[in-house]
């Protein structure tokens, strides 16, 4: 099976080549260069790996949540790129492709569960957040994924969970504060698209593809602004 992924929804952005289980991606923490460079760098991951695009099973594409400039930008090209090549499109969730990024997991044991939150800084006081068990390189949620401050972002008490993005960091830690407990945090850890070529595979895989005209964007958040009176407010609780 061959899939082209993109995960363009934070300052990250990263392209990758599935080729029958094996990955290679292009990965740069590039802010507002994403149209820049999405484009190349799917065509040389095509170019090293000697195929063609009219070779390619489906296209992959981190849905959101994360910067509407992104999440958009990301729905388009996997949108166009499946048009023009009569291919589906798999959605991934940003945040089930962050679960699945952390170093514990990529290094863990084979069979072993481990239970992570996920949070993505969302800018005007609140992050986006996602609970999943992660286990051998797939993300089952735990749940519903929301929108929230960090102050009211629902943190379990156990002390087996990972924390992971950089929705720990905002607010000045909140969130990393409320998860000390937890037995790791990467506040610095950011979504990458040979996530998504792995679970997009396996969706894939197991026929969740879908037609690239009815894939939706995982926005959560409808307002992109706050307004005057918010923004009183969230100065206020500083």
């Amino acid at each position: 099976m061959k899939l082209l992924a993109f995960e363009l929804a934070t300052e990250a952005c990263s392209v990758a080549l599935w080729l029958d289980g094996e990955v290679r991606e292009r990965f740069e923490i590039a802010p507002r260069r994403h149209a820049e460079l999405a484009l190349p760098w799917a065509g040389q991951l095509l170019a090293e790996a000697g195929i063609g695009k009219r070779q390619l099973d489906a296209v992959a594409v981190g849905r959101g949540p994360g910067a509407f400039t992104g999440v958009r930008l990301a729905i388009a090209v996997a949108q166009g790129i499946a048009l023009a090549l009569d291919k589906p499109v798999v959605p991934v969730s940003t945040l089930a492709a962050l679960a699945t990024s952390c170093q514990f997991a990529a290094a863990g044991e084979a069979g072993a569960e481990h239970r992570v939150l996920t949070a993505i800084d969302a800018r005007m006081g609140e992050v986006y957040h996602g609970a999943f068990t992660v286990r051998d390189g797939s993300a089952a949620a735990i749940g519903e994924e929301g929108i929230h401050a960090p102050d009211v972002v629902p943190v379990a008490s156990e002390d087996d969970w990972h924390g992971l993005g950089t929705g720990f960091a905002a607010a000045d830690g909140l969130l990393r504060r409320r998860c000390e407990h937890f037995a790791s945090i990467e506040a610095n850890a950011l979504p990458h698209a040979a996530a998504v070529a792995r679970l997009g595979a396996a969706a894939f895989a197991h026929g969740t593809a879908v037609a690239p005209d009815r894939i939706e964007p995982a926005y959560l958040r409808n307002q992109v602004a706050l307004t005057l009176e918010e923004q009183r407010v969230l100065r206020s609780r500083r």
